[in-house]
């Protein structure tokens, strides 16, 4: 997009009440942003402006406001960052669907047809260390299987959804909730330019706005509309990954939920999803199962749906089967699996190291151990 093109659409977007509906309805009638601005009163009328409206559209924003756009034009060219407009033939099908698109959308890093077979994984900040290795896991296994992840970069189980997909070798796409010229936490930046090497960092808001509490629940309908469904690995009852979820819903998309301890109140949310129809999911063969009718023949071809979600491993030890088959997907203290097993504790410490090195089990914080 031009300066001079991109001008016109801020400058039209900065006009007292035009949302984002009548500015892409404008666009649409009159076939430019150009052409909405040197419409005439009658002309806006007749489009279905009120007549204070179409005033305000010939007017044109404040001076003070220009000069605004004109510092967000340049910072655009600087940071060379890509803009998308909804009538743009890459703008994502998905997202271009729900009934309240982003008429723009600031992209660093690169959209590529196949991020059209996209799931969201969305959870809690807080996550526990359980919760971010299941997510890791099954958000790896769809990225092998070519699946895009969708995410947005937060705290938690967002950071480990993305993780997982770059683990997998695949791609992975970050909605932001501040200006794409920022990073948040601040603590992602090296995260972020990993998604940008494999994917893409997207954002409606304008370069320089902040990331502000309101921001997030608008930022979640982009993340569930780029998507075929939506996975809530874990979240607690206030979480805002349940506002995704049911975005989702009325955007006629799928939701996962990963099932947690009933002890665990950062899985409390997540288990009533369940309990409300969400389809309970295990691993991503489970979403695979889901999303696969609903993948057009050329959209499947880019898939890998061939490979199976776990790869063929050679066969256990004796003492590594007694090992694995003690630990749960819950996590286990050293002193548990030696008390479960029998064996002596170097046996089980060199046998938990084999296991973990084999990527058959993760060590968590306080030598604590789940199998994968």
């Amino acid at each position: 997009m031009d300066e001079a093109f991109l001008t016109q659409w801020l400058s039209l977007r900065a006009v007292d009440g035009v949302g984002d509906r009548t500015l892409l309805k404008l666009i649409h009638a009159f076939g430019s942003s150009d052409a909405v601005l040197h419409a005439t009163n009658g002309d806006l009328v007749a489009a279905g402006c009120s007549s204070d409206l179409a005033d305000a559209i010939r007017r044109g924003p404040s001076a003070e406001i220009r000069r605004q756009i004109d510092r967000q034009v340049a910072d655009v060219a600087r940071l060379k960052v890509r803009i998308l407009t909804f009538f743009d033939d890459d703008y994502p099908t998905r997202l271009k669907a729900i009934p309240d698109p982003p008429p723009l959308l600031y992209v660093s890093g690169e959209l590529l047809p196949q991020d059209a077979v996209g799931v969201a994984i969305v959870g809690g900040r807080r996550a526990t260390p359980v919760g971010r290795v299941i997510t890791e896991e099954i958000a790896k296994n769809l990225a092998e299987c070519g699946v895009t992840i969708v995410s947005g970069l937060a705290r938690g189980i967002d950071a480990a959804a993305h993780r997982g997909a770059l683990a997998g070798k695949g791609r992975t796409i970050a909605v932001l909730g501040c200006g794409i010229d920022r990073t948040y936490p601040s603590e992602h930046q090296a995260l972020r330019r990993t998604i940008e090497s494999h994917g893409a960092v997207l954002s409606e808001l304008p370069i320089g706005a902040a990331p502000q509490s309101h921001h997030f629940p608008r930022r979640n309908r982009i993340i569930s509309g780029l998507s075929i469904g939506v996975l809530v690995s874990e979240a607690a009852t206030d979480s805002g990954s349940l506002i995704t979820a049911k975005l989702a819903l009325e955007q006629g998309r799928e939701v996962f939920a990963v099932p947690g301890s009933i002890k665990e109140e950062a899985c409390r949310g997540s288990n009533r999803l369940i309990k409300e129809g969400a389809k309970l999911i295990e691993g991503a063969g489970d979403i695979l199962d889901e999303i696969l009718p609903q993948v057009d023949a050329r959209q499947r071809a880019m898939l890998h749906v061939d490979r199976t979600v776990a790869d063929a491993v050679a066969p256990l030890r004796h003492e590594e089967a007694m090992v694995y088959e003690a630990l749960s997907y819950e996590a286990r203290s050293v002193d548990a699996v030696i008390e479960s097993t029998g064996l002596h504790a170097a046996q089980v410490v060199a046998t938990l190291l084999s296991l973990e090195l084999g990527g058959r089990i993760r060590q968590l914080p306080g030598q604590q151990y789940i199998r994968l």
